[in-house]
């Protein structure tokens, strides 16, 4: 993905650089103030839109000597459920989803999750 940003003329590659805060004029975002963090610089960047991405690394650290991850540290799941190597343990969304990771998908595999969770509960009773 960065090599077709790289190769986009339409688009300005700020390296080292944060957002600190998103600044409108109460009905639209008109600017970000963003930093350099090696210089300092702090500076207004006009903007009229933003779209915050939190990255491709699943959030499994926490799980990885509980359950069974693959190489990129996805929690791995039985086909077609939201069932984990551990009974009674189930995984949904991004940290089990590594093809698609969208708000969408992990919505709908959040609700088999709760599923499969209701049917392992009734099955103790």
């Amino acid at each position: 993905m960065q090599k077709r940003v790289e190769k986009n003329p339409k688009l300005e590659i700020l390296y080292n650089t944060v957002s600190q805060e998103a600044k409108g004029d109460g009905k639209f975002l008109t600017a970000l103030s963003i930093k350099n963090v090696k210089t300092n610089e702090v500076k207004d960047l006009p903007v009229k839109g933003l779209f915050y991405a939190i990255g491709h690394n699943p959030a499994t650290q926490v799980f990885k000597d509980q359950l069974e991850t693959d190489a990129a540290g996805y929690i791995k799941t039985i086909p077609g459920t939201s069932k984990t190597s551990v009974e009674g343990v189930f995984a949904a969304g991004d940290v089990q989803d590594s093809k698609y990771r969208q708000a969408i998908t992990s919505a709908g595999s959040g609700c088999m999750a709760a599923l499969d969770a209701e049917h392992y509960l009734s099955a103790l009773e």
